[in-house]
């Protein structure tokens, strides 16, 4: 298991959405809209003869806040079925170019006010993600 070539293909998968730039690792000034990719937690041993390993991702989605309706709604439509769907673009390869058993999104879990110390406003939806390597 190589946690860099993990988060490297969610990068990947990521910029699938279009108008979307991707971080595998956490920015100093990152452009938004963006999603970046950070590690939650790691479980080793989760299968018969140490095999298996449970990997725990936050994918953060930043959006600017001109105005926070606006930027609300570039938020649900990342968290949608449609064509900026996070889910759908995590998905799009559940093997990560070969690096992974399984990758799952399995929730989005908060939407808030976030403070790059840039001095712009922004919004941010966090989103988990579950990756199974060996």
């Amino acid at each position: 298991m190589n946690i860099t070539e993990i988060r490297d293909g969610l990068e990947t998968n990521l910029e699938t959405v279009s108008g979307l730039r991707a971080y595998s690792e956490i920015p100093e000034n990152p452009q938004v809209p963006c999603a970046v990719v950070s590690l939650n937690s790691v479980d080793y041993d989760q299968s018969f003869q140490r095999g298996l390993s449970e990997l725990s991702f936050n994918v953060t989605v930043i959006v600017g806040r001109f105005s926070v309706q606006q930027a609300q709604e570039h938020l649900n439509d990342y968290a949608g079925n449609g064509s900026k769907s996070i889910k759908t673009a995590v998905q799009s390869d559940r093997s990560l170019g070969g690096k992974a058993v399984d990758t799952v999104l399995t929730s989005m879990n908060s939407i808030s006010a976030l403070d790059l110390n840039d001095g712009n406003n922004y919004l941010g939806m966090e989103f988990s993600v579950t990756v199974y390597a060996d």
